[in-house]
């Protein structure tokens, strides 16, 4: 096959599975509450599901070493993984809507836990093929697409959902998000991957020195924090409008679909900037728009402007985003790959864990817009460490 067009396939897979991973993620943090509440369960059981669900997320890392040593079936490290995990997370979709939680939840909660560790199985592996075979002058687009497809797939799929669900019409939702499974299944077919991995990508206990790399741990302090900032103020900003503007729930959902828009932009124009001013510049950039539009939030002062703040906002998050786990590819060795892309993202959402707690508390001890800018100036406070990283850091391709 023409490098050209295996190059295009890849790209194809990256941004479905991506797709696919947000409409999984869309259902288990929005739908997944009101589905098991309109079987009147409790949300004290609810939040014992949502829970368990989130193991094999930690799991993740595990598999991405599992992934980097051992060859399924002899038949690759990456693709059958990825095969294997869309398979087992769109089975457990298509049996969901024949399961009553009400006199069935431990088999429920399996099927939800099956999903779960589907999606961290082909997850996982997916970002391993995507450094295995990227080259980094394309690691950007990669990025790019893989935020850009999941974004999309929030703002279509939610709508859809909310639709479905309004009208009573469960088990569609769950058959929508089997078919898009399906789907991406298909598009692994053409995608070739190599049965043995090459000299330098085969797994090396040494390459685990790696992780104690100083420009690494700074990398690592940096995906603490900036998610820490980004994700805590987004998570604000339905309450924010809602409470803060008086806007209805229903209007705080287009705005919501606004961001998911903006995000798609900003995965969209990631990618090709980067590979225009490099690394360094593009994080730079990253910060301190995310930055400016955060401060922006704080002293906003109507909800019209809020509409074209909230588009820029979710562009920044999406440019950040897609900077960043580009940076992540570059950092993780090619002989451990899939464990060191899924250690950089567990690190991250410890930054997410802690955020949301002194976002809360921010919010209740001094309201929104001085939350805001608290954060705003959290992003700004990082352009040390972001100097200190490339400044022990060896120059790539596309900062020489």
């Amino acid at each position: 096959m023409p490098a050209a067009k295996e190059r295009i396939n890849r790209l194809i897979l990256f941004a479905t599975v991506y797709f696919v991973e947000g409409a999984v993620l869309t259902y288990f943090s929005a739908f997944n509450i009101l589905y098991l509440r309109s079987y009147n369960l409790s949300f004290s059981l609810i939040g014992i599901v949502s829970g368990i669900a989130l193991i094999p997320f930690i799991l993740k890392i595990f598999i991405g070493l599992l992934s980097d040593r051992v060859s399924l079936f002899h038949r690759g490290h990456r693709k059958p993984y990825i095969v294997l995990g869309l398979i087992l997370q769109s089975l457990a979709f298509l049996l969901m809507p024949t399961v009553n939680p009400t006199t069935h939840f431990g088999i429920y909660l399996t099927l939800m836990i099956c999903a779960a560790l589907g999606m961290s199985t082909y997850d996982t592996t997916t970002d391993g093929l995507s450094i295995d075979t990227t080259p980094e002058a394309d690691r950007g687009l990669v990025q790019g697409l893989m935020v850009g497809g999941r974004a999309l797939s929030a703002v279509i799929t939610a709508a859809l959902m909310g639709m479905f669900s309004g009208n009573g019409q469960w088990p569609l939702v769950f058959y929508m998000i089997a078919a898009i499974g399906f789907l991406a299944l298909l598009l692994t077919i053409p995608v070739k991957e190599d049965k043995e991995r090459k000299p330098e990508t085969q797994f090396s206990k040494e390459a685990f020195s790696a992780l104690k790399d100083k420009s690494f741990l700074l990398f690592l302090a940096l995906g603490i924090i900036y998610p820490l900032a980004l994700y805590s103020s987004q998570g604000m900003i339905s309450a924010y409008l809602n409470e803060g503007f008086g806007i209805s729930l229903g209007i705080v959902g287009l705005y919501t679909s606004v961001f998911g828009i903006g995000t798609i932009f900003g995965g969209v124009i990631g990618g090709p900037l980067m590979k225009k001013v490099g690394e360094r510049n593009s994080v730079l950039a990253a910060m301190l728009l995310t930055a400016v539009v955060t401060y922006i939030l704080a002293i906003i002062p109507s909800a019209g402007l809020m509409w074209g703040i909230v588009f820029f906002f979710g562009l920044a998050f999406g440019y950040y985003e897609t900077i960043y786990f580009a940076m992540g590819m570059d950092f993780s060795d090619p002989s451990i790959a899939a464990f060191m892309f899924a250690f950089i993202m567990a690190v991250g959402n410890i930054g997410i864990g802690l955020g949301g707690p002194i976002a809360g508390s921010l919010v209740e001890s001094l309201g929104f817009r001085p939350m805001f800018a608290i954060f705003a100036t959290v992003h700004l406070a990082v352009l040390p460490i972001v100097i200190a990283i490339f400044r022990l850091r060896k120059k790539t391709p596309l900062e020489a």
